[in-house]
C-alpha cells in the first residue's frame, strides 16, 4: 500500500478534481504490476495496471493494491470495480473508501458480492493525507483553502507608499518564489483580489516549474480592472467573482455572486459548485484577513524573509507558535495546519 501511495503521489497537480490513485498487482507475495491516474480523464490507477500486463494474464490468485476505492459508476471512464470483476481478482487491498457520494462504499459492495476478498483502511490516515483536498470537498461542500503570504522579518506584506521598482517590495529569495509556482501547479486554483491586480499586475502561472497552471480566480465586484491586466492572459483559464453581469470570453468566466451576505462562504459555496477543489490564496492582507476571521482555511504558509520595511502595510497576525518550520533558502517558511 505504501507503494501504491508512492505511485500516486505522481499524478500530483495533474488530476484534480479526481484524487490521486495508485495500484499495485501482487502475486505469491511478489509485485508483478503497477499503475498510477495519471491526468484528468484519462484510465485510472486500476486500469493502468492491469493493462501493463498480457491481455491473457491470469489474475485469479493475485491481490490488487489501490489506495482509494474503486469507482463503481461511469464517469469519464468505465467502473474499475467491474474491470477488476472481469479479471477475476482473488482479493482487493483498499487503503480509503471513497466519500464522493457516486461512490461511497457501493465499489467495495460490488467487489464482495462478485466474491473477492476485501479489506480496507490499510494504512488509512497516511492514504487520506496524500488526498486531503479530496476528502475535504466531499465531505465539507467546500475547496480545501490554502492561506500564503511573505512578510518581512518586522511584519510587513508590502511597503507603502509602493516603490517605484517592484524589485525593491520583494521580501523572499529566489528559492521561495520557485517553491511557490511549484505549489500553484499542486492546486487547483488560485484567488487574488482586485488591489493585488492593480498593484502587482501578476501573472499567476507557474512560468519557474513544469506543472500546469492552476485556475486564476480574481475578485473584481466591479469590474474595473483592466482587460490587459496580464491576469488575463490565455495562459490559462480565468474565473472573475464580480457582482456585475458580464458575458464570457474565450478563457475566462464571470461569475456573479452576493457580496454582503457572508462573503467568504458564499465564495467558497460557488467554488464547491464550479468543481474547485482547492484554492491557494495569494492577495493582500484584506483578502486574507477576511478568511482568517472567517475560519476558513485549512493551511497557512508564511514566508518570512530576511529584510526590514520599518513601516508599511502590516501583514495579516498569525500564532506561529505550533507551525512547522523550515529553511528555504534565507528565508523561513512556517506551515500551519488547521
Amino acid at each position: 500500500m505504501k507503494f501504491a501511495l508512492q505511485l500516486a503521489e505522481k499524478g500530483r497537480g495533474k488530476v484534480a478534481p479526481n484524487p490521486m490513485v495508485g495500484c499495485v498487482i501482487v502475486k505469491n507475495d511478489k509485485a508483478i504490476a503497477e499503475g498510477y491516474h495519471q491526468k484528468f480523464g484519462g484510465p485510472h490507477a486500476e486500469v493502468n495496471a492491469i493493462n501493463s500486463l498480457p491481455i491473457d494474464f491470469d489474475f485469479t490468485d493475485c491481490t490488487l493494491y489501490v489506495n482509494l476505492e474503486p469507482c463503481s459508476h461511469y464517469g469519464k471512464t468505465p467502473p474499475c470495480s467491474d474491470l477488476i470483476i472481469s479479471k477475476k481478482f482473488k482479493r482487493v487491498v483498499v487503503g480509503n473508501l471513497d466519500t464522493n457520494p457516486l461512490v461511497a462504499g457501493k465499489g467495495i459492495q460490488k467487489l464482495k458480492v462478485a466474491g473477492i476478498v476485501v479489506s480496507s483502511g490499510v494504512i488509512n490516515s497516511e492514504a487520506r493525507e496524500l488526498n486531503k483536498r479530496f476528502f475535504w470537498y466531499h465531505e465539507k461542500k467546500q475547496p480545501y483553502v490554502i492561506l500564503k503570504w511573505a512578510e518581512t522579518k518586522d511584519g510587513f506584506i508590502s511597503r507603502e507608499p509602493l516603490p517605484a521598482s517592484k524589485e525593491d517590495n520583494w521580501i523572499t529569495c529566489t528559492e521561495s518564489k520557485e517553491l511557490v509556482h511549484k505549489w500553484r501547479a499542486e492546486e487547483q486554483s488560485i484567488l487574488v483580489g482586485t488591489n493585488t491586480v492593480v498593484v502587482d499586475d501578476p501573472k499567476l502561472t507557474t512560468r519557474l516549474v513544469e506543472g500546469n497552471n492552476p485556475v486564476r480566480i480574481v475578485i473584481d465586484r466591479e469590474l474595473k480592472l483592466p482587460t490587459f491586466s496580464k491576469v488575463f492572459s490565455s495562459e490559462g483559464k480565468v474565473l472573475v467573482v464580480t457582482e456585475k453581469d458580464k458575458l464570457n470570453t474565450s478563457n475566462i468566466t464571470y461569475c456573479k455572486i452576493n457580496f454582503d451576505r457572508d462573503f467568504v462562504n458564499t465564495l467558497l459555496n460557488t467554488l464547491f459548485e464550479l468543481s474547485i477543489q482547492s484554492v491557494i490564496i495569494e492577495g493582500g492582507s484584506k483578502l486574507l484577513n477576511s478568511f482568517i476571521v472567517a475560519g476558513a482555511w485549512n493551511e497557512a504558509r508564511i514566508f518570512v524573509g530576511t529584510k526590514e520595511f520599518k513601516n508599511g502595510i502590516k501583514a495579516p497576525v498569525f500564532n506561529k507558535a505550533n507551525a512547522e518550520e523550515l529553511a528555504i533558502g534565507a528565508d523561513k517558511l512556517y506551515i500551519i495546519k488547521k
